[in-house]
């Protein structure tokens, strides 16, 4: 089995919204495009509300990890391993759509419940991750 963990992003609904629809930005439409067509289960890293499904509702927040210090980041990653523990996600295949601040202590959590993780846009800009995307969806 195949789950890919999709980062936040900045631009939000300005309502409550399930997570699927929360983030609206042209990157999570394609992650959240890709994710629906490449894997078997897809999950939300929110900075905000940790581990979300795609149908898990959450109000829109203004929180990034890209501003938390380290051990905040640290933190924030132990409870994303929690709730994988307590939703029973495993697989052969975790693949993060995530910049590095969101995947950076997730990925050694995920090496305790998937064989293998995948980073594929590793190294790319956020101009060439769009277009990595638009190729595959």
């Amino acid at each position: 089995m195949k789950v890919a963990f999709v980062s936040c992003v900045k631009t939000k609904a300005d309502r409550p919204a399930s997570a699927k629809d929360l983030y609206i930005s042209p990157w999570f439409k394609m992650a959240k495009f890709w994710a629906e067509r490449n894997a078997d289960e897809w999950y939300v890293l929110s900075a905000e509300h940790g581990l979300l499904h795609p149908d898990d509702w959450a109000a829109p927040y203004e929180k990034t990890l890209n501003s938390m210090p380290l051990i905040a980041r640290r933190i924030w990653a132990d409870e994303i391993d929690r709730e994988i523990q307590k939703r029973g996600i495993r697989g052969d295949t975790a693949v993060l759509l995530a910049g590095v601040r969101y995947r950076q202590f997730v990925h050694g959590h995920l090496l305790q419940y998937f064989g293998a993780v995948e980073v594929p846009m590793f190294g790319l800009t956020m101009g060439r991750q769009l277009s990595w995307l638009a190729e595959r969806t």
